[in-house]
């Protein structure tokens, strides 16, 4: 049985469809053992309490310093026992620490595909903005472990998009998640609970 942890800053809608995916038996032989954010409004939480799941709360606000919620969030992610993590949203860099302590264990999704639109001050709607700015017919989503770069780890998983005449970043948002991301996390948190995704001279091979 794989464990995960999930990661969260926000409304939850990945971890959602990782929670319903387990329920449809689309995902197997796994269970979702805490949800962390670091915001403690974070509707995501919500989610998690109402089927069951570990909520927990830990901020970079509520330590000294960085290094002291570093070794927090490690320390309740080594006590959660989970085998992986899962980035499903999550505004905080993951710190070297963590890293180590998870090496090809931690999945982040990310939407656009890579190595299109990402690394520093690529995130959620500034994504969308970026590749309609730029006149792109094709966008979609990612899937890849982290390293310490910014969405340089090896990509596990990709599925693309089409951009649609008219498209706001909103709407184009909306339709990544729905036709990509929403369908990525659970193919590849299946994929890895079954022992079919591993890293091979910095690339991820993944089996059918």
């Amino acid at each position: 049985m794989l464990k995960v942890a999930v990661l969260v800053s926000g409304g939850g809608t990945n971890l959602q469809a990782i929670i319903d995916a387990i329920d449809n038996k689309v995902i197997t032989d796994t269970e979702i053992v805490a949800v962390i954010s670091n915001n403690k409004n974070a509707f995501a939480l919500e989610r998690a309490k109402k089927v069951g799941i570990a909520a927990e709360v830990v901020s970079p606000k509520d330590y000294a310093d960085r290094a002291r919620f570093n070794e927090a969030l490690l320390a309740k992610l080594q006590e959660t026992g989970a085998d992986l993590i899962v980035l499903a949203g999550y505004l905080v860099v993951i710190p070297e620490i963590v890293i180590d302590a998870y090496p090809n264990k931690i999945v982040n999704i990310h939407p656009s595909l890579i190595p299109a639109f990402c690394g520093t001050g690529y995130y959620g709607l500034k994504v969308h903005e970026a590749a309609l700015a730029r006149g792109v017919k094709v966008v979609g989503a990612t899937v890849h472990f982290v390293d310490k770069g910014t969405d340089t780890g090896p990509i596990i998983m990709q599925k693309a998009v089409a951009v649609q005449n008219g498209d706001t970043p909103k709407a184009l948002q909306q339709r990544v998640m729905e036709q990509a991301e929403w369908k990525l996390l659970p193919a590849v948190i299946d994929k890895i609970a079954h022992g079919k995704v591993h890293v091979e001279d910095g690339i991820a091979v993944v089996e059918d």
